[in-house]
């Protein structure tokens, strides 16, 4: 392959934001995984990932969750990152029971890059994002200037807007 055709490759990726979760089982190592596996996936190239947070929950009574954030870029369109983040969700054993329930994997698409979409199974950027610390604290952490496409706040200006008691670093 030349190089003319891999610059054009990646040119035509995206960063896609992406946030990780989990209060079921080993945590860390869930979200340690499926950040690697998602890196390994065609179309998908990890670029850079938050540090671990340990949240409060939201929801019914459950074990406090571990989230991330981290940032991919891809070829891929959103529907297929979509695809692809349920499918390594069911792989780690994820089943929707219950609303806001404990999970073994949450893996939610943020942003894609600046693309605003609302079909019956995407919305783009996520609808609850910016409500949400458990969100915003990793993903500020890696892209604080990433400007909310519709709301045309960056991550960092969204954050302010929050309340971040229950996140906090996670310290092994």
């Amino acid at each position: 392959m030349g190089v003319a055709k891999v610059i054009a490759d990646r040119d035509m990726e995206t960063a896609c934001a992406i946030a990780l979760g989990s209060n079921l089982g080993d945590s860390e190592q869930t979200i340690e995984v499926a950040l690697a596996r998602l890196d390994q996936i065609e179309g998908m190239r990890l670029g850079v990932r938050s540090q671990l947070y340990k949240t409060a929950p939201v929801g019914p009574p459950q074990p406090d969750y571990i989230n991330a954030a981290a940032i991919f870029y891809t070829t891929l369109s959103p529907e297929q990152v979509l695809c692809t983040l349920l499918a390594t969700e069911a792989s780690f054993g994820r089943i929707r029971r219950e609303r806001w329930g404990p999970r073994t994997l949450d893996l939610d698409l943020l942003l894609y890059g600046n693309r605003v979409m609302d079909t019956p199974n995407l919305t783009l950027p996520h609808p609850r994002m910016h409500e949400r610390a458990f969100v915003l604290v990793p993903l500020a952490e890696i892209a604080a200037n990433w400007q909310h496409p519709v709301r045309g706040q960056t991550v960092r200006e969204l954050l302010g807007q929050v309340d971040i008691a229950g996140v906090f670093p996670l310290v092994a």
